[in-house]
């Protein structure tokens, strides 16, 4: 099963991610892996890619998209994959559609998960961890004993700079502006799976099985 996993940050992503890997069998592969891989591997695509990242360019979508090529037909997904933080653009999303093609696959789903912008904001502002020691907290969720106090250390808990709440909405405007073209495109082709992501995970967990096998 050929998946593609869209979800704004906070939205629980990674858990369904792993859940799916787990369940189906299937690695999860996203294009910072598969970067790192080729780079590590030494393929003539890394070679490149890491030519460009030292010195601080943008690695290109040919580049990009032929690491995925290379990627797709090793051994672990040949029984499919979850693809994760790609395809971001309309024409990434034909390239990959021509690059499955010529491997005689295609995507079966993309699975989008849905959560109201008000509770990823809270769920991300709210975020705090210890500098000393890494122990992480939620003020709402899994607040310390004491406000702004790390339980472990009794180090001042911080807030990264990307949770904060005008941060955390920009990102998420940044990501609806990125990924609403990319909903229609695969409307288009009857594979979008549109996912409430709000309740507990097992819920979701359970939306998403629906959605696969209906």
């Amino acid at each position: 099963m050929d998946l593609v996993l869209f979800g704004p940050p906070g939205a629980g992503k990674g858990t369904q991610a792993q859940f799916l890997v787990e369940s189906y069998k299937i690695p999860q592969i996203s294009t910072g892996d598969m970067l790192r891989a080729a780079v590590k591997a030494g393929t003539p695509l890394g070679v490149k890619a890491q030519e460009i990242m030292a010195q601080g360019g943008l690695v290109s979508d040919d580049i990009v998209l032929g690491i995925v090529a290379e990627r797709i037909v090793q051994d672990d997904c040949c029984a499919g994959f979850v693809l994760d933080g790609f395809p971001r653009t309309i024409p990434q999303a034909d390239a990959l559609d021509l690059i499955l093609k010529q491997a005689g696959r295609a995507i079966d789903h993309v699975i989008s998960l849905e959560v109201d912008t008000e509770e990823i904001v809270k769920r991300l502002s709210g975020r705090r961890s210890c500098p000393s020691c890494g122990k992480g907290y939620h003020i709402t969720f899994d607040a310390p004993k004491e406000e702004g106090v790390c339980d472990i250390c009794g180090s001042s808990l911080v807030q990264r700079a990307d949770d904060q709440e005008d941060t955390v909405r920009n990102r998420l405007l940044v990501y609806e502006q990125q990924t609403a073209p990319l909903k229609e495109y695969y409307r288009s082709k009857h594979v979008l799976c549109s996912i409430p992501g709000m309740g507990a995970i097992a819920e979701i967990q359970q939306r998403i099985i629906n959605a696969l096998v209906s």
